[in-house]
């Protein structure tokens, strides 16, 4: 390809993908099914579009301009360009767009692909604002998932638009981000600000959307099959393609590690031997999704998941934790899609679903045995109707409701824990209306107001507002702002049940977290083939929820400053870079640990790569730099609270060497430089480790 000047747009999904996520042809077919349009600021999901003069940043476009479907299924709607539109986010079957003020961050198919990711947390890992310490080799549930640093129940996780969160909140049951199989994932989006208006106020930090393939054409199998260190073995299959009016996508994934290597001295879970003890994982994810066109107006789309994971746990604070975790998971959804008159004008889209994730958990210790079942079912029913009510003005509204059903049985023959045995049956139902308008109020300035109103059967009735703005300055710099109120209510196990394997009190006197988030921020293009993008985000949160002497409480106040920095570099049609910066200031504003960091988030993470493609070859070099995060629990005798991990820099190197036809070899090595570093509380990594692997398309 020649004269690169990428869209300045599109960067944040070319950001946090290496180079040549599609080769010119690719990008050719993809520009065919495009009506030419001017744009003011692009959307961010147009990131297939092919490189465009920087002018189109600020030229005026008409909304209601309809696309060339030529060539696409009736139900995929390539989406028409709104003036300073930048957050799209899509269900199967359409494509949803909320104008926006806050960056969106794509990775698609092939930059998965690429990382030999093995989970959506392995995705998200080195996406801009995330810190994971609970993904890779050696890895524990205890250690976390934060966004902006916000925990992983004050995000929202949303398949094909479709929440999955389950807000269990016990170390024993989260939501797991290992439970949709990684080759059935299309893209990952993740957004922020006004997007928590219309997917619930518990989004202090952000939304992830996991968007899943649909097939079309004729029938295609694609496969691999991985084995490397510590027994690991991986093997993944996908079946896909269409019949008359209906696509299918069917996959398949099993996962295992042994994770037994030698640890140091100090480490949790480490044996008689020396090596990290009950630290295998063994998980199995199914999923399906059937798409039917019944005529030019309507779309019904059917996807089912289901996950079965087995592991140990190693959580710190124990001389030797033996317990099991137990995890099985289904998540069914229906959606009927419907265009209200002629065009795509006027979508309604109604969502019924279905989610039960069955935890266990259960082990001895010393002399006694215990068990602890969460299982969690929710039924959710969802009314979204996008209405374009004029050229510069479009509503997005609609109604939420979600019961949930939990069933709390927690025993132990422990003589100290015996009064707690006990079986509590706890619902609640949650309504929400909510509703997002954006206006185009000049050629280069554009509002977005969102309000949501929820109607808790256990906390009662609330209203979140949101706005965002974002105004294009010159034809290479726009600034965009954005703020959102919300509340997220404790979790039913949390108020009711017992944990017998911490020892944890419930505490029916719990209040919800409230607060707000906010960002503000610059996309600019400092050079025909260098973008930027510079984001300040924070977030207020009081009667954050945490363990004290035993027992959850509302722990005070804490507030969040940070900032996002994303570069990318274009070279040449074969080789690019790019470096993302993220700096996390989570503080402690009241009670004991006032004026400490939230444990388990680093101050900084820093991540670049880059990488080459050509004629099917590839090679990715990525780098990781964490300044380490403060331990904060079960410290070992003489450590302080204040204490941190060390901070740790990590390369991983990837590749892919075609052998015949579409059969190629694929080639992981990680951690590079062999350094046993410590991941979080105790918990190291193995040094140096491989996977090697086959992957093929029929």
């Amino acid at each position: 390809m020649k004269n690169h000047c990428w869209l300045l747009g599109a960067f944040p999904t070319i950001l946090i993908s290496l180079p040549g996520l599609a080769g010119e042809s690719d990008i050719q077919e993809q520009i065919g099914n495009l009506n030419p349009v001017t744009s003011n600021i692009p959307y961010l999901a147009e990131i297939e579009l092919a490189p465009t003069d920087a002018k189109l940043l600020t030229q005026e476009i008409n909304s209601n301009e309809e696309v060339n479907q030529e060539n696409q299924p009736e139900e995929q709607i390539t989406p028409t360009v709104n003036e300073d539109a930048d957050i799209t986010i899509e269900v199967v079957g359409e494509q949803d767009t909320l104008s926006g003020s806050t960056p969106v961050y794509i990775i698609e198919k092939e930059e998965i692909q690429k990382q030999g990711s093995t989970s959506v947390a392995d995705i998200l890992k080195r996406m801009p604002g995330f810190a994971i310490n609970d993904v890779g080799y050696g890895a524990d549930i205890h250690t976390g998932t934060y966004y902006r640093g916000a925990s992983i129940n004050q995000s929202v996780f949303l398949i094909n638009g479709r929440p999955i969160n389950n807000n269990i909140n016990t170390y024993h049951g989260s939501t797991d981000l290992n439970s949709i199989p990684v080759e059935s994932i299309e893209r990952v989006e993740l957004s922020s600000g006004v997007a928590s208006t219309l997917y619930g106020s518990s989004a202090f930090g952000g939304v992830v959307n996991i968007i899943t393939k649909e097939g079309y054409g004729k029938p295609k199998l694609n496969g691999s099959i991985e084995f490397g260190s510590l027994n690991l073995n991986n093997q993944q299959f996908s079946f896909n393609g269409s019949v008359g009016d209906a696509r299918y996508n069917f996959s398949f994934e099993r996962f295992f590690v042994d994770n037994r290597y030698r640890v140091p001295l100090g480490a949790a879970n480490r044996d008689a031997e020396g090596n990290l003890f009950n630290a295998d994982t063994a998980t199995s994810t199914y999923f399906g999704n059937i798409a039917l066109d019944l005529d030019s107006q309507n779309t019904l789309n059917l996807d089912i998941k289901t996950l079965s994971s087995r592991r140990g746990l190693i959580y710190f604070g124990f001389p030797l934790q033996r317990d099991r975790l137990d995890h099985d998971g289904l998540n069914v959804g229906l959606s009927w899609k419907t265009r209200l008159g002629s065009g795509d004008r006027s979508n309604l889209t109604t969502t019924i679903g279905y989610n039960q994730d069955y935890f266990s958990t259960y082990g001895p210790t010393g002399n006694f045995y215990r068990t602890g079942v969460l299982d969690t079912q929710q039924l959710s029913a969802r009314v979204d109707h996008e209405w374009q009510l004029s050229e510069n003005n479009k509503l997005r509204w609609g109604l939420d409701l979600k019961n949930t059903d939990l069933n709390g049985d927690v025993l132990s023959t422990s003589p100290t824990r015996i009064a707690n045995n006990e079986t509590e049956n706890r619902s609640v139902l949650n309504t929400a209306l909510f509703a997002v308008n954006s206006w185009n109020l000049t050629q280069n300035f554009q509002l977005d107001l969102g309000l949501r109103q929820s109607f808790d059967g256990q906390f009662g009735n609330y209203l979140n507002p949101s706005v965002g703005l974002r105004y294009a300055l010159t034809p290479t710099i726009a600034m965009r702002g954005s703020w959102a109120g919300g509340q997220r209510n404790p979790g039913l196990d949390q108020l009711y049940v017992y944990d017998t394997v911490h020892g944890w009190e419930p505490n029916p006197d719990l209040e919800p977290e409230t607060g707000s988030s906010w960002t503000a921020g610059i996309d600019v293009k400092l050079a025909e083939n260098l973008t930027g993008q510079f984001t300040y985000f924070g977030s207020s949160i009081d009667n954050r929820l945490g363990i004290v002497a035993g027992r959850w409480n509302n722990i005070g106040l804490v507030d969040t400053n940070g900032l996002e920095a994303a570069l990318q570099l274009k070279i040449n049609s074969a080789w690019s870079t790019f470096l993302n910066y993220t700096y996390t200031d989570a503080q402690i504003k009241t009670g004991t640990e006032k004026g400490l960091q939230l444990g388990m988030i680093p101050y900084s993470v820093l991540q670049a790569g880059v990488g080459y493609q050509n004629s099917g070859w590839q090679a990715n070099l990525y780098m990781t730099y964490n300044s380490g995060a403060r331990r904060a629990f079960f410290n070992n005798p003489g450590d302080q609270i204040t204490d941190f991990v060390p901070s740790f820099v990590n390369l991983d190197f990837s590749s892919r060497i075609p052998i015949a036809g579409n059969l190629g070899l694929t080639v992981y090595l990680e951690n590079l430089l062999d350094e046993q570093y410590e991941r979080a509380n105790r918990i190291y990594s193995p040094g140096f480790t491989f996977r090697l692997g086959l992957s093929s398309s029929l």
